[in-house]
């Protein structure tokens, strides 16, 4: 790590764009927690959606009101909640889901049973009483009240809403521990989420992330997109729930590629001279990902938050997050680490 004179002369500022993926996003707690350890680095603004939104609305709660080290705090906080919650259900790998390294529950009684149960009956058959464990553990770790008078870094938190079909960006002021289940209401799990007389499901049918809030508000230029719904996968699926599972993640990823695209045409026109520079935001778009290893895990490894799951998710997200330091650095702020049309055309 460098000294503090020269995290001084050499901090550079970032936003993140930070995807949804159930148990996924602890691959993002590894991220973030390698990105707060380098004091070179300051988080001007996050975006999330789903999981992201927890890991986005935990980090910027806890940067707001104590810094680096305590964001870290709590995001291992609440890591280690969901970890326990997950400890008292009954879906739990079995000793041939861990044998198999990859996080699935494909083994697990309980887990098929839970997803048969899933696509015979809604969460409002299944849950009358719409109890969110989550829910309790986000609300437990964040300080709502706190979060809403923070001034830096800005937060945005985005849902869709169901009746109108569109997406919903969640501010500072308006946050709230619904706000953040609304992100991560998957309608076939949970119950939708109201708000003000509005009803949301999950961000990602809109945006996984979207990354225009972090282009209006202007500053940096950087966006660092941590990526957990693989773009690319090995084969075609064949069984009903990795089918399900890819078209899902073809849905989640469209938005974000739509946008990905839009950025690509832009930046070019600036480079081109076509566009005034002086006048129009050129954006550097950066990734952070794990495609390979998480394209490997089925659908059920979302909802897996076996403790030794989430751990080695975290170790693989710090170790991208460290690569992408020693190799990038010195690009934020100059350049595009991330080739737009190789890796979202």
């Amino acid at each position: 790590m460098p000294d503090s004179n020269q995290a001084v002369q050499t901090r550079k500022r970032i936003k993140l764009a930070l995807q949804g993926g159930g148990s996924h996003g602890a691959f993002t707690w590894g991220v973030l927690d390698r990105l707060l350890a380098d004091d070179r680095i300051e988080i001007e603004a996050v975006v999330g959606t789903s999981a992201g939104a927890m890991n986005a609305t935990v980090l910027t709660d806890g940067l707001g009101a104590g810094g680096p080290a305590l964001a870290r705090d709590m995001l291992r906080r609440f890591w280690n909640g969901a970890a326990a919650l997950a400890a008292r259900s009954p879906i739990q790998p079995t000793p041939f889901d861990r044998a198999a390294g990859h996080g699935g529950l494909e083994y697990s009684p309980a887990w098929h049973a839970a997803d048969l149960l899933s696509r015979m009956f809604s969460p409002y058959e299944l849950n009358p009483r719409n109890q969110n464990p989550l829910r309790d553990l986000i609300a437990s770790v964040v300080d709502f009240p706190r979060l809403r008078a923070a001034v830096t870094p800005r937060l945005f938190v985005c849902a869709t809403n169901v009746l109108n079909g569109r997406l919903k960006v969640f501010e500072h002021a308006e946050m709230t521990p619904e706000a953040v289940m609304a992100s991560a209401c998957l309608p076939m799990l949970f119950q939708a989420v109201e708000i003000d007389g509005e009803h949301y499901w999950d961000g990602g049918y809109c945006g996984n992330p979207p990354i225009f809030p972090l282009i209006y508000m202007g500053g940096a230029p950087d966006i660092l997109i941590v990526q957990l719904n693989p773009i690319n996968i090995p084969e075609v699926p064949r069984d009903a729930r990795a089918i399900l599972d890819r078209v899902n993640t073809l849905s989640f990823n469209s938005s974000l590629m739509r946008e990905m695209r839009m950025i690509k045409f832009m930046t070019d026109l600036i480079d081109r001279g076509e566009l005034d520079g002086s006048r129009h935001t050129r954006v550097n778009i950066h990734t952070i990902s794990a495609e390979e290893e998480l394209a490997r895990s089925g659908a059920s490894s979302k909802l897996n938050a076996d403790a030794a799951f989430l751990k080695a998710l975290y170790t693989l997200g710090v170790a991208r997050a460290d690569a992408f330091l020693a190799e990038h650095f010195d690009d934020l702020g100059a350049r595009s680490t991330t080739d737009l049309a190789a890796k979202f055309f």
